[in-house]
C-alpha cells in the first residue's frame, strides 16, 4: 500500500462503510476513520495500528487479514462476519488524528451507536479508547473493562485505543483486553 500525503489529505471527512454481520455477536467500536481507512475502505488500515495483531494474538481471528490500496478481499471479510465480529466507529467523518474530532461529534456518535446497536442486536459493544469513550458518553471517570450500563441493548465495554499513539499499550495488553470481550460475546471461549 502506498499514498501520497496528498493522497491521503484527499479522503480527509469521508466516511466507511461498517463492518457489519447479520447478527453481531462482538462489534469493535473505532473512534473515527483515519485517512489510510478512509483511502483502502478498511477500518484500521494504517499499516502501524495494532488492531488487527492483537486480534490474532487473542485467537480471536485465525490471520492476518490483506489489505490493499484497494480494500479487504472477500475472503477476509468473511473471516469477520462468520465468526460474528463487526466493526464501526464513534463517529464516521475521516481525520488524519481523532482530537481533531469536537466533543460535540463524540455526543452526536454515541447518541447515533446506541441506536445502531439497538437495530443490530449485538450482544457486546467494545469502544476502543477511554479518552473518547469518556467524551462522547459525559462518562469522565470511567474506567476499561466492562461498564455497569449497557449500550443499546448491548454488554457495553471500554478497551484501549490500537494506535500507535497510544504507546503505554502493547499488541499482547491490546490483546488481553479485547479477548476480555470477546469471551463476554461467547466468540472467544
Amino acid at each position: 500500500m502506498g499514498f501520497t500525503r496528498a493522497e491521503l489529505e484527499s479522503f480527509r471527512g469521508r466516511s466507511v462503510e461498517d463492518l457489519m454481520p447479520q447478527h453481531p455477536r462482538l462489534v469493535f467500536v473505532g473512534i473515527n476513520p483515519g485517512l489510510w481507512t478512509a483511502a483502502t475502505g478498511v477500518h484500521f488500515a494504517y499499516p502501524g495500528n495494532r488492531f488487527y495483531p492483537a486480534l490474532v494474538q487473542a485467537g480471536i481471528i485465525p490471520r492476518m487479514p490483506r489489505i490493499t490500496d484497494d480494500g479487504m478481499p472477500e475472503a477476509d471479510r468473511r473471516m469477520f462476519l462468520d465468526a460474528g465480529i463487526g466493526i464501526s466507529n464513534l463517529v464516521h467523518r475521516a481525520t488524519a488524528r481523532a482530537d481533531e474530532l469536537t466533543r460535540a461529534e463524540l455526543r452526536e456518535g454515541a447518541a447515533r451507536l446506541e441506536r445502531d446497536l439497538l437495530g443490530w442486536g449485538a450482544r457486546v459493544a467494545a469502544v476502543l479508547g477511554l479518552t473518547a469513550y469518556r467524551q462522547g458518553f459525559g462518562r469522565p471517570r470511567a474506567l476499561a473493562g466492562r461498564q455497569a450500563e449497557s449500550l443499546g441493548g448491548a454488554e457495553l465495554w471500554v478497551v484501549p485505543n490500537p494506535s500507535g499513539l497510544n504507546a503505554h499499550d502493547t499488541v499482547a495488553s491490546l490483546a488481553r483486553a479485547y479477548a476480555d470481550a470477546a469471551r463476554a460475546a461467547g466468540v472467544l471461549a
